[in-house]
């Protein structure tokens, strides 16, 4: 059971509130609600969450913004539950702190098995991932990237494909590996998703994303990371 772990579901929609509520109890968690982003910001202030629930539609401020504010107060795993389908919320919301994005209408065992994944302890791993000739270092334990001695912060989901790759040395790390070790077995995440997180990777260490030096991608079979 997960009665250690307690869940902020924010969703100003009472009916999909009460129902994920619902589920969260029958699952073992300890569920706290709030309706509108400034209730939520003061939950988090005041108490320890595992999870954050979160809908981007809320009354009072995007829920954009509340990711953003969150991530001051809060070092919970932020999962975003919302009807913005478009590619770019999606972007949006994981660049700015978000973990993971579950569209509406969702599945119960879906959502389920992604909040296990966000609970799961980090993996072993060794603390700074570098190539110092280069210009690339990587501080795990603070999801940090120095690329020219420029600092950039990570989401959870791209230090953890960093780690991923660099466990590999050099080898490819194929595209269904990448979707186990970050999404979880039985999970829906595509080759869509796999792109999207190389995409936003490539941003924060490369110097030019038109031509990687990093992150390389090997057509049709996965990708590689290249410290050499």
């Amino acid at each position: 059971m997960n009665k250690d772990t307690k869940i902020l579901v924010v969703e100003d929609e009472e009916q999909l509130s009460r129902m994920l509520r619902s589920i969260l109890t029958q699952s073992g968690y300890t569920v706290s609600s709030a309706k509108t982003g400034l209730a939520a910001l003061e939950h988090l202030v005041r108490e320890e969450f595992g999870v954050i629930l979160l809908d981007l539609g809320l009354p009072d401020v995007d829920g954009k913004e509340v990711i953003t504010q969150a991530r001051a107060i809060s070092a919970a795993p932020i999962l975003v539950i919302s009807a913005r389908e478009s590619e770019n919320e999606k972007i949006a919301a994981l660049d700015l702190g978000a973990n993971d994005y579950v569209a509406k209408p969702f599945d119960a065992g879906e959502l389920l098995a992604r909040i296990r994944v966000a609970l799961r302890p980090p993996r072993a791993a060794p603390s700074q991932i570098s190539s110092p000739r280069r210009g690339l270092e990587i501080d795990v334990a603070s999801r940090r990237a120095i690329v020219d001695g420029q600092s950039v912060r990570l989401s959870r989901k791209e230090t953890e494909l960093v780690q991923l790759l660099a466990d590999a040395k050099g080898a490819i790390v194929s595209h269904d590996k990448i979707i186990e070790a970050i999404w979880g077995r039985g999970s829906d995440a595509d080759l869509m998703n796999v792109r999207v997180l190389a995409w936003q990777l490539r941003r924060k260490i490369e110097p030019d994303i038109s031509a990687p030096r990093f992150l390389i991608a090997e057509s049709g079979e996965g990708y590689r990371l290249n410290l050499e």
